[in-house]
């Protein structure tokens, strides 16, 4: 099993920073990739930024030039860096890993989740 543990969310006024913090652990071989998602009250969940484990990142259009995603290999984190905030910013924010596992039946392929963790922006 792996674990994905998010942190860092809280309440900021527009034009604030947050960062985001997510935290691997259990059986895990290897990570791919790792990314961020979020789900505002009443949409469906989103994309927000993605990250390979060679380092290449991909944005949402909302995302660009605001927001950054990083990642420590070794320490099994991935970050989200939250810059000039709106208030449309305001939902739940989900940690994601696609994780390659051993087990006793061989390996296998799992993407996981985080619990998530609130952000809200206010106006």
């Amino acid at each position: 099993q792996v674990q994905l543990v998010e942190s860092g969310g809280g309440l900021v006024q527009a034009g604030g920073s947050l960062r985001l913090s997510c935290a691997a652990s259990g059986s895990i071989f290897k990570i791919d990739a790792m990314g961020w998602y979020r789900q505002a009250l009443g949409k469906q969940r989103e994309l927000v930024a993605s990250i390979t484990s060679a380092g290449s990142t991909n944005y949402a259009d909302s995302a660009k030039g605001r927001f950054a995603i990083a990642r420590d290999n070794a320490k099994n984190m991935v970050y989200l860096h939250l810059n000039s905030l709106k208030p449309e910013d305001t939902a739940v924010y989900y940690c994601a890993a696609d994780v390659g596992s051993e087990s006793a039946s061989g390996y296998y392929d799992q993407r996981y989740w985080g619990q998530g963790t609130q952000v809200t922006v206010s106006s």
